[in-house]
């Protein structure tokens, strides 16, 4: 072995002694910190552990009991009883107060939303339906997608499309993104922007060519090229 090589060698060895000894100073200078905080980060875990186990589990076990009656009355179109009850149920608003952090306080936050879309009450669906947070695709889209419709019904129309953008483009798929992009496009159609709507209808066309045939996008897309050529009038 070279001199230069045992020089380095004993170099290395010499710095990562040195490394250890600043280590061993600092936790000896530190003791009582460090000890504290390990402790603290323990008792924190601790908690997380009990506040899961003995108080968060079992008002998940109570909410999904009360919403299996909350969502029979939803499916039988019962939306009233659905959102309050009906003395002997809790309804959705009742889960949402008093299960809040719970997976079904979460669920009832999209089935309110749903049915106050259904109701007219557009700006208490849209509060509702953008606290929800989906786990899963399907109903991700769904919530994004029905925003866009309350947004529409409101005339907000710059936020309705933003919306519908979203969902098109939130997980692609042959039987979302189509129906999203026609209610795009249409929205486009609203606001005059008929080159938007145009772009929008084509696109269909060419990427979702069953929805285009089931929708009829040619006759779409040929009133607008007429109305380009004749000035738009």
């Amino acid at each position: 072995m070279s001199k230069t090589t045992t020089k380095g060698s004993v170099s290395s060895g010499m710095m990562l002694s040195d490394q250890f000894g600043k280590a061993e100073k600092f936790i000896a200078e530190n003791r009582k910190s460090l000890l504290i905080i390990a402790s603290s980060v323990v008792i924190l875990v601790l908690l997380y552990i009990g506040y899961t186990k003995f108080y968060l589990a079992p008002r998940e076990q109570e909410a999904i009991n009360d919403m299996f009656k909350a969502q029979e009355f939803f499916r039988n179109d019962s939306l009233d009883k659905a959102l309050n009850g009906d003395g002997n149920y809790k309804g959705f608003l009742s889960i949402i107060e008093e299960y809040d952090g719970t997976k079904s306080a979460n669920l009832a936050n999209f089935y309110t939303g749903v049915i106050y879309l259904k109701q007219g009450k557009f700006q208490e669906a849209i509060d509702h339906l953008a606290h929800y947070s989906a786990k899963d695709e399907i109903t991700r889209v769904e919530a994004i997608g029905l925003i866009g419709d309350a947004y529409n019904e409101l005339k907000q129309y710059d936020k309705a499309i933003k919306q519908y953008r979203e969902a098109a483009n939130t997980n692609p798929n042959s039987f979302t993104s189509p129906l999203y992009l026609m209610k795009l496009a249409l929205v486009y159609e609203t606001t005059n922007n008929a080159a938007k709507a145009l772009e929008t209808y084509k696109k269909i066309k060419a990427e979702y060519w069953q929805f285009a045939q089931t929708q009829n996008i040619d006759a779409y897309i040929s009133k607008l090229e007429v109305k380009a050529l004749s000035g738009g009038e």
